[in-house]
């Protein structure tokens, strides 16, 4: 089962490209920012327009020159910031969501390695005694060296385990976790998704309607046809409105859009909440082999207890030697039950508060 949970958490770290890191986030959110700075004050400044226009009065040609600026270009400036904020945050709650659900399986396997070893550094400690004890028997030779040996095998099987916990433990890389819930996280994603559509939505309602306002001067080009006395340049100024007859159709559709985009997420293939539900038929699978290994690791503890109360009260050679060996296969037996016991309640406690 351990091997098993080792190689999940590897299959399904390798569904990422790499690891997202906190200053992933934070240099792509000043790629974002620093990109919409720039269309913002590409949309905030004004326009030199310049050019020949014949006006229809029959009034001789004019060459003008001003500046215009647009009012729905001023809205669209801060519209795109709002847009770009947006996006930063959308991306740090899915990276943080992500790495939550990728190393979800990892961390608990650290953990789980980690209470392992305090297991069998404990079940060491009580068969060196146990060992210690049997020495003197053996050197008041009440005991034969052939049973010393059996406890020696024992106490290398420990320390083989111990060295192969300490191996995994060591291949196996999680980050520091957050305390957030992952149902937490994903629901935080799944809004900003939204929101950053609607603030994309906004920002296309823009282009519905627009007022630009041009100021200049005009000077006339064929000086021959002027009138004597009268200035050549003069100043002008104009405002143009437009206004999309579809607007109502439009943002009705944009609104529209936003929303099913959120549904989308929500069942995109690969998206954090469909790996988040992978994740969870995990757990409650591992869940389910952890409680049937413990039923099957208690059932081998029954045995070993009963055994050893058939022995207790009996001082023959054969009898000693038969308790030696049922204590040292209670301690590799407890190793197991601890592990089992832990993962089962660490699964169950991680299921209930993330999910």
């Amino acid at each position: 089962m351990r091997l098993i949970a080792t190689i999940a958490a590897v299959l399904f770290a390798s569904t990422y490209v790499f690891a997202i890191e906190s200053q992933d986030g934070e240099a792509f959110c000043n790629y974002l920012i620093e990109q919409a700075k720039a269309q913002r004050n590409y949309l905030r400044a004004p326009s030199l327009v310049s050019g020949v226009t014949q006006p229809e009065t029959g009034l001789p040609m004019q060459a003008f020159g001003g500046i215009s600026n647009s009012l729905s270009s001023d809205k669209k400036a801060g519209l795109t910031m709002t847009v770009a904020h947006r996006n930063c945050e959308l991306y740090k709650e899915t990276v943080g969501a992500q790495q939550q659900i990728q190393y979800a399986l990892a961390d608990f396997e650290k953990k789980a390695l980690k209470h392992r070893l305090e297991l069998i550094q404990e079940a060491l400690g009580k068969l060196d005694e146990l060992l210690g004890q049997n020495l003197k028997r053996v050197q008041a030779q009440n005991m034969t060296r052939v049973t010393m040996y059996a406890l020696q095998a024992d106490k290398m099987k420990l320390v083989e385990d111990k060295i192969s916990t300490q191996m995994k433990f060591a291949a196996l890389y999680a980050p520091s976790m957050s305390d957030t819930p992952v149902k937490l996280l994903i629901a935080q994603k799944q809004d900003s998704e939204v929101e950053t559509q609607r603030a994309i939505a906004r920002l296309n309602r823009q282009n519905n309607w627009d007022v630009a306002l041009e100021i200049g001067t005009h000077r006339q080009i064929n000086t021959t046809t002027a009138v004597p006395g009268a200035s050549l340049i003069g100043a002008y100024g104009q405002v143009n409105i437009t206004y999309n007859l579809g607007t109502r159709s439009i943002d009705k559709h944009l609104d529209l859009a936003a929303d099913s985009y959120g549904t989308w997420k929500l069942n995109q293939t690969g998206d954090v909440v469909q790996n988040a539900q992978i994740l969870k038929q995990e757990i409650a699978d591992s869940i389910a082999v952890e409680e049937s290994g413990l039923s099957a690791l208690l059932d081998q503890s029954q045995v070993i207890e009963a055994n050893l109360q058939l022995v207790a009260e009996s001082d023959t050679s054969a009898a000693a030697d038969f308790r030696n060996q049922l204590t040292a296969d209670k301690l590799l037996l407890e190793v197991e039950l601890g592990d089992a016991a832990f993962r089962l309640e660490e699964l169950q406690a991680y299921l209930s508060k993330n999910f």
